[in-house]
């Protein structure tokens, strides 16, 4: 079992003597692995460390204020910056998956780039774990996909990285959050490419409010009946866009309309995990709120598939 308090000291020691009186920008997502990171290296580097929270326009529906809100309450007083224009019209035309993340893990590092320009900065944050580098691939394993922030990174980069949780799993990180009081150490994990990787084919703006709204419906309506103690919290649990429209009927009008999936799953560390047996009654329900309130989708199904052979995420 590790030592939480010896990982936390060594890492401050490492980053410390690596960073000297350098500076550091953060990419904070609001996430457990990226707060995590953040909180770790400001207490090495102190006001060295400019965190930064980059507003992709890939995000769920209040995302933006409520994480802004979150970092501020854990201590990170966060820089904001709107690059959402710059990442829908760089995925613009993009369907293959793995493309999507080269093309957000390659703008990522331009917007840090930028900022750490500006700042003086010589290194960048990132809360990468092992699920991240190990799914990417290396040479002794096959890729399984790109994670924007490993495989998805450009060849040649301005900054030098620092990556403090890397060698940890979920579960791990979370034991290091809990230990440094993290109010978001017990969040379902968010992708770092965001909703592009739950829309199945191109990313523009139509799916990505379309997905907005199915997607809090789902969250509302599980994190309801977990509240009232009729299930438990799956671990990660979303709506994802399909690439297919589908003929129904809205009322005694016909609609060809978009197919959302469910994701349900429990894992503790996520390179493995079954998906949530949920009820039929709230699967009915979530079903239809979403078929009645975005009238543009017309069929919901729920996803059944363990990891492996599924990935959690379906991009």
């Amino acid at each position: 079992m590790m030592d939480v308090r010896q990982f936390i000291e060594e890492k401050v020691r490492e980053i410390k003597k690596r960073v000297g009186r350098e500076k550091a920008v953060a990419a904070c997502s609001g996430g457990v692995d990226s707060t995590t990171a953040t909180i770790i290296v400001k207490r090495a580097i102190g006001d060295l460390l400019v965190p930064v929270f980059v507003d992709t326009g890939l995000l769920r529906e209040g995302e933006s204020e409520e994480t802004i809100k979150t970092l501020k309450l854990n201590g990170i007083d966060v820089r904001y910056v709107d690059a959402s224009k710059r990442f829908i019209r760089a995925l613009k035309g993009v369907r293959d998956p793995e493309e999507k993340r080269r093309v957000i893990g390659r703008m990522f590092i331009r917007v840090f780039e930028e900022i750490a320009e500006e700042v003086g900065a010589s290194f960048l944050v990132q809360g990468t774990i092992a699920p991240d580098w190990i799914e990417s691939g290396d040479r002794m394993r096959d890729r399984i996909k790109t994670h924007h922030n490993v495989a998805g990174l450009p060849k040649h980069m301005k900054l030098k990285l620092i990556e403090p949780l890397r060698e940890l799993y979920k579960d791990e990180v979370r034991e290091v959050a809990r230990h440094l009081g993290i109010s978001v150490a017990e969040r379902q994990p968010f992708p770092g490419p965001g909703l592009a990787v739950r829309i199945a084919g191109e990313v523009n703006k139509e799916r990505l409010e379309l997905l907005r709204r199915a997607s809090r419906i789902v969250e509302e309506e599980i994190e309801n009946y977990a509240a009232k103690g009729r299930i438990a919290k799956p671990w990660q649990y979303f709506a994802v866009l399909l690439p297919v429209r589908t003929t129904g009927v809205h009322g005694d009008i016909r609609s060809y309309g978009y197919a959302v999936a469910i994701r349900a799953i429990e894992s503790s560390d996520g390179m493995s995990g079954e998906y949530s047996k949920l009820p039929h009654e709230l699967l009915e329900k979530i079903s239809i709120r979403i078929t009645n309130e975005v009238k543009e989708i017309n069929r919901v199904v729920y996803d059944i598939t363990n990891k492996p052979p599924a990935t959690i995420e379906w991009e």
